[in-house]
């Protein structure tokens, strides 16, 4: 049971429903997490504001949710690996093998490959990554736009493992623990 009020739809406060309600037109539903921030519309309103500009950026559907499994699992969080785990398969169409890789920071692809290991890095060392590792990136082909747009995908995605993990937000989604907790 979430340690932090989840509020239905009809229960959140006005000025979240109305950014509830362009998440559901979205996505079809209104997942926890979405009800969960709701309880601060502002913070609401900043998360889908910043999810939503990155998904217009150089990094396709398939690399940032490579990221988002790498760092859930990074950061322990099930509530992310579930959700990404979903939208991985049935959104940004990853395959099994690509799924289990990108939650070892690993993928089949090299240039996604070097962005996840990159991404990894990122979270390990709270963004003080080594001139050597920026240089492998840049090495597999990322621009500097694309260097940036990892660390905000890396750095929205510990936004939200961290709330998910304070609050032990109610897993609505098919279920996947991290590997620590297993």
């Amino acid at each position: 049971m979430s340690r932090l009020h989840i509020p239905t739809v009809e229960q959140s406060l006005e000025a979240s429903k109305p950014l509830l309600d362009a998440v559901k037109k979205q996505l079809g539903v209104v997942p926890n997490l979405m009800k969960l921030v709701g309880n601060s519309p502002a913070a609401l309103e900043g998360y889908l504001s910043l999810n939503g500009a990155v998904a217009k950026g150089k990094l396709n559907a398939q690399m940032r949710e490579r990221i988002a499994l790498a760092t859930a699992e990074y950061n322990g969080c099930d509530y992310c690996l579930s959700a990404h785990t979903y939208l991985g398969v049935n959104v940004a169409k990853l395959g099994g093998d690509e799924i289990a890789a990108a939650r070892d920071a690993h993928s089949s692809d090299a240039k996604a490959d070097a962005a996840l290991r990159f991404a990894r890095r990122v979270a390990e060392t709270h963004g003080q990554v080594s001139d050597a590792e920026l240089a492998t990136l840049r090495a597999a082909g990322f621009d500097d736009a694309e260097v940036i747009e990892i660390v905000v995908n890396v750095a929205l995605n510990v936004l939200t493992n961290y709330v998910n993990n304070v609050a032990q937000t109610d897993i609505d989604f098919p279920k996947v623990s991290a590997k620590l907790a297993a």
